[in-house]
Order: C-alpha cells, then sequence, then structure tokens
C-alpha cells in the first residue's frame, strides 16, 4: 500500500492528525477541514482516491457528518457509496453505523477509537480539559475545593487523580465493588453509584463522565445551589437537564474536549492507533 491518506472532516485533532502524516513523510490530502487550515486541501472525490480514508472522532454527530471546520453539508450516504471495498475505512466510535454500512456498501470500516491505548491516552487530555475548564467557571482554585467524579472508567480515573493532586477533596461513585475498593485504595472517598446524593451533600462540582443518567431529578434536586455541573459523557450524559433548569443550576457541557484544548496530544494518539492497526494488518508502514 502507498503512503497515501485522506483526512475527511472532524476538528483540530484531523487538521494535527494530517501534519503529523505529512510530518513522517505520507502524502496528505485533506477535506471539509479549511476553517483549521486543514494542509493540502483537495475536493471531495480526489480525497476519496486515497488508499487511507481517516473520517473523525465520532464519525457522526446527531445523525449528520461531523464537520464542524466547514460550511459544505453532505449527506453520508453520498459518501458511502463512492468508497471502494479495497479501502481501508477509519474512524472514531462508529457505533450501530459501522454494522448499516457493512450491510448495505459492503464496506468494513475500523474504529480506531476502539483500541484500549487510543481510549486511555484521550482520557488525559479530557480530564486536564475538564479542571481547566472548571478553573475558568468558577472563582476558586481546586485546592480545597470539593469535587463529585461520576463514574470510574478511563476518564474518571485521571480525572479523580489529577483532582487529588491539585489538593482537590476527592469523591468517586461507580458501581462495580471492585472499582469502589480501587478508589479507597488510592486515598479517594469511594460512594455506590447507588447511594450517591441519595442525602444532601456539599459539593463545589459534579464531574459527570458516565454516558448514562446517574443523577435523576430527585437527586439534582439535592445539589446545593451554586454547585457546577461538568458534563464530559456524549448524550444522552448523566444529568436530568429538565431538573438542572427547574433547579437553576449552572451547568457545562464538554464532550470532544481533546479537540478544543488539547488538539496535537489528541492527535497524537490516534495517530499511534492508526499505525498499530497498519502494523496489525501486515501494512507497510
Amino acid at each position: 500500500m502507498g503512503k497515501k491518506i485522506a483526512l475527511l472532516g472532524g476538528d483540530l485533532r484531523q487538521v494535527r492528525l494530517a501534519e503529523l502524516f505529512a510530518y513522517d513523510g505520507w502524502e496528505v490530502v485533506t477535506w471539509g477541514l479549511e476553517k483549521g487550515r486543514g494542509i493540502h486541501p483537495v475536493p471531495l472525490d480526489r480525497a476519496l482516491d486515497c488508499a487511507v480514508l481517516v473520517l473523525p472522532l465520532p464519525v457522526l454527530k446527531g445523525g449528520h457528518w461531523n464537520l464542524p471546520l466547514t460550511d459544505t453539508v453532505i449527506a453520508p450516504d453520498e459518501i458511502w457509496k463512492k468508497i471502494q471495498p479495497g479501502q481501508l475505512l477509519l474512524g472514531g466510535a462508529w457505533g450501530s453505523l459501522a454494522d448499516t454500512i457493512r450491510r448495505e456498501y459492503g464496506l468494513d470500516p475500523v474504529d480506531y477509537y476502539e483500541r484500549e491505548d487510543v481510549q486511555i491516552a484521550n482520557a488525559v487530555p479530557t480530564a486536564e480539559g475538564a479542571i481547566m475548564r472548571m478553573m475558568e467557571v468558577t472563582e476558586h482554585t481546586v485546592q480545597g475545593c470539593c469535587c463529585l467524579v461520576l463514574g470510574y472508567g478511563r476518564i474518571g480515573k485521571v480525572l479523580a487523580l489529577r483532582l487529588q493532586a491539585l489538593g482537590a477533596t476527592v469523591t468517586v461513585a461507580a458501581r462495580k465493588i471492585s472499582d469502589l475498593a480501587w478508589i479507597g485504595a488510592w486515598g479517594l472517598r469511594a460512594v455506590s453509584m447507588s447511594e450517591v446524593l441519595t442525602q444532601p451533600d456539599d459539593f463545589d462540582v459534579i464531574f459527570n463522565t458516565v454516558p448514562a443518567q446517574g443523577l435523576d431529578a430527585e437527586r439534582i434536586r439535592r445539589v446545593r445551589p451554586g454547585t457546577l455541573l461538568v458534563e464530559l459523557a456524549s448524550t444522552p450524559g448523566g444529568f436530568d437537564k429538565n431538573a438542572v433548569k427547574e433547579n437553576n443550576l449552572h451547568i457545562i457541557e464538554e464532550p470532544g474536549l481533546p479537540g478544543k484544548v488539547a488538539p496535537l496530544s489528541a492527535a497524537c494518539a490516534i495517530k499511534n492507533g492508526i499505525m498499530e492497526i497498519l502494523r496489525e494488518r501486515g501494512e507497510t508502514v
């Protein structure tokens, strides 16, 4: 396979990813990145001639192409029907879309975001970006701040330890008994997700990392007025949005933080994942 790659749409992560591949000697073209000054822009048909096609993370948002850096509007189906089965089609967080295009178009999409190494690396800019946004919005330091982190997955683990290192008092809510044990072992306060906010508490900031509602209307009513809610998970998120509004709580929704606060670091993680995929497929890189 020749070292020719196309970056199609996405945010600044894809802009930086194109630059990283070009630096390594790949022949790179971009489409849909003009507002981010994507290198070597070409028309869509020319981009789709490349052997390796890299789509955004996530590929779609709300059923539409993830194209924040272009004014171009195009239906996803217009892309699929122009791709040949022999091309390597890479994207992030395909979800059920992957099965659909396999069935309807005979393509074989590969999800670079399914890789554990990519997700772990992605957790770092997410956690650091969340703390940065917290400091921008609130009027106090991280030190002495009373924080609740919902979820102990990759992002929850990194975020809780970063907050602790900066002097915050950190409580982490999780479902698994083993996770609760690890939370306690790291010197953090552990609470079962089923018991979180069953009584009024005094948190300054609540971070959600779980893409499922953890704080329903009843629990939202127990949140102290003035508490900042930080949503890091994808839809539907962890907070009952109607209850948040009814209780006049301040919420900031920040999915996709790596592309906003650390696109180069996020791009490095994606590039490393793609290179491993190529090696695993026996491609010459």
